[in-house]
């Protein structure tokens, strides 16, 4: 039996695998040239339908210089709306150069025309309508995608959209009615009394001011906080949670380590675009404003912002220079708003590339 497990066989010669370094690099170089190939004749096949499919097919080529004309339709309009305001305000700009964005004299009568009241105080509420705003919105987001039971998310966040639906003339009517008095009564005096002798807190408790048109626009733009903020918390990766709570974190260190540093980008692209609507916010804040061209850094003092000064005078607007200065703050306003809007809108695709990756 040894002797027959030892016999080799004499039929022909022995086929032995060559495992030789060289003979590997030839399966593997034979193998990456046949997977090229194949991916190159589906690139080719890909290209022939495409190609096929522009020059056959009247309705894809219909729909594609539809869809391009509207794109190219959008970029013209808003040049010509930029074009048109540079030409109706080049007259006030070309008359009063630098002085108009750094003069505080605003007089129809000598036809005298700065616009730095309404600058600042459009700056000026704006950023104070942010700092009420912003904790606010940012705790209500945290909760309805991290602390809310799943029953309640849905219709919390509904009544907390519900309210950018409301236009802005019955917030400031609520606000005229309403908050003026609150402020009146309740919000100014002990101020006054305690903090009158600072910048901020001097003046009388009018009601009216610079402190009631922040607390109304604060209310107006908390919707867009919330909404957008909570979206982009929604879209942090489920992982990173449970990464870190196995790491032995509470649900609060995992929400302000985890979920809103990776929401970071999108939750400042949410603050800039509110940011955008209260620079632009017009009857609400012109009700309650109190409409006064002077600088003033007191919030219980009256001012003034560019689409209050552009919504109460276009209309009394007489003279030539007048209406050239009105569109003037027009053209301010859109530069101002198309930035704002552009610089949150390359935020938020900044954080969507970054989930992609």
């Amino acid at each position: 039996m040894a002797e027959m497990a030892d016999t080799q066989p004499t039929g022909g010669p022995s086929i032995r695998p060559d495992f030789s370094p060289a003979s590997q690099r030839g399966i593997q170089a034979e193998t990456l040239a046949s997977l090229s190939a194949g991916a190159a004749g589906v690139r080719e096949a890909e290209q022939s339908l495409r190609l096929s499919a522009k020059t056959l097919n009247m309705g894809d080529r219909v729909f594609k210089v539809v869809i391009t004309a509207f794109a190219g339709l959008i970029v013209l309009v808003l040049a010509a709306m930029i074009g048109i305001l540079l030409y109706k305000s080049w007259l006030a700009l070309s008359t009063f150069r630098g002085a108009f964005l750094t003069s505080s004299t605003w007089d129809p009568v000598r036809n005298i025309f700065g616009a730095a009241p309404a600058i600042l105080g459009t700056v000026y509420s704006s950023l104070l309508a942010l700092l009420f705003a912003v904790p606010i919105g940012l705790l209500v987001a945290v909760f309805l995608t991290e602390m809310a039971p799943r029953r309640l998310r849905f219709g919390l966040g509904f009544l907390v959209e519900l309210l950018s639906a409301v236009p802005s003339i019955v917030y400031g009517l609520w606000a005229l009615f309403v908050l003026v008095p609150i402020v009146r009564q309740y919000v100014q005096p002990p101020l006054i009394d305690h903090f009158g002798n600072t910048p901020f807190f001097s003046g009388y408790p009018l009601g009216l001011g610079m402190f009631t048109a922040a607390l109304i626009l604060s209310i107006m733009i908390l919707p867009t906080i919330v909404a957008l903020s909570r979206d982009v918390m929604q879209a942090v990766p489920n992982s990173q949670r449970e990464a870190m709570l196995a790491l032995g974190a509470t649900r609060w260190e995992t929400t302000w380590k985890v979920v809103v540093p990776y929401a970071r980008s999108g939750i400042i692209g949410a603050v800039i675009l509110a940011l955008g609507r209260a620079v632009g916010e017009t009857m609400a804040v012109q009700m309650v404003i109190g409409n006064t061209q002077s600088i003033s850094w007191s919030l219980f003092n009256n001012g003034t912002t560019m689409p209050a000064t552009i919504v109460n005078q276009f209309t009394e607007a007489s003279g030539a220079l007048y209406l050239s200065s009105i569109i003037a703050l027009a053209l301010i306003l859109m530069v101002i708003a198309v930035m704002l809007n552009g610089a949150a809108r390359l935020l938020i695709w900044g954080m969507r590339r970054g989930y992609q990756v």
